[in-house]
């Protein structure tokens, strides 16, 4: 039979047992390494801000003993570029920015100081390490500053995430 078989009923198993209390969204959402609960995240696609901030988090993970979660969010253009459509839809650029930064960052000698984690993610670069620091339930979020026209016009990444965030946001300059 093609497609999705249904069990019989000997072999379903129980979903949820009625006697247990009830959790809360959050306490059933840990799907990262236990390993970096508690973690420093840093934004970081190889810019001269973003190695700085990345120097900056490695330290700072060093000295509290935790670990460092590292996110490249992945470039998304609008389809109204290519389509014209209306309103705009984003759709995702492949991007093997990720695969290069990830085998530098393996050949670097100064991320050996500290456990790190390479995440790949895909959207607004604020809401994702938010969301990121989120999952990790990190200790802070480490961003290197934005300089520029671009950051002018729409605001820079830092302000942006400093405004909204839930935790500490710390900015390189």
């Amino acid at each position: 039979m093609a497609g999705h078989e249904i069990p019989d009923p000997a072999d379903r198993k129980r979903l949820a047992d009625p006697t247990a209390t009830p959790r809360a969204a959050d306490e059933t959402r840990h799907s990262c390494d236990p390993a970096f609960q508690h973690g420093v995240v840093v934004g970081f696609d190889g810019s001269t801000s973003s190695e700085r901030a990345l120097a900056y988090a490695i330290g700072m993970a060093r000295r509290s003993g935790s670990g460092l979660i590292i996110v490249h969010v992945a470039n998304r253009l609008p389809t109204t570029v290519w389509a014209g459509c209306e309103p705009p839809v984003f759709v995702d650029v492949p991007d093997h920015r990720t695969e290069v930064l990830g085998l530098e960052l393996a050949c670097a000698d100064h991320l050996a100081e500290v456990p790190w984690i390479l995440v790949e993610r895909g959207g607004d670069i604020c809401h994702e390490l938010e969301e990121v620091g989120c999952e990790y339930e990190a200790d802070a979020i480490v961003v290197g500053s934005t300089h520029g026209l671009v950051g002018r016009i729409f605001g820079s990444v830092a302000g942006r995430l400093a405004r909204r965030a839930r935790r500490p946001v710390v900015v390189i300059p």
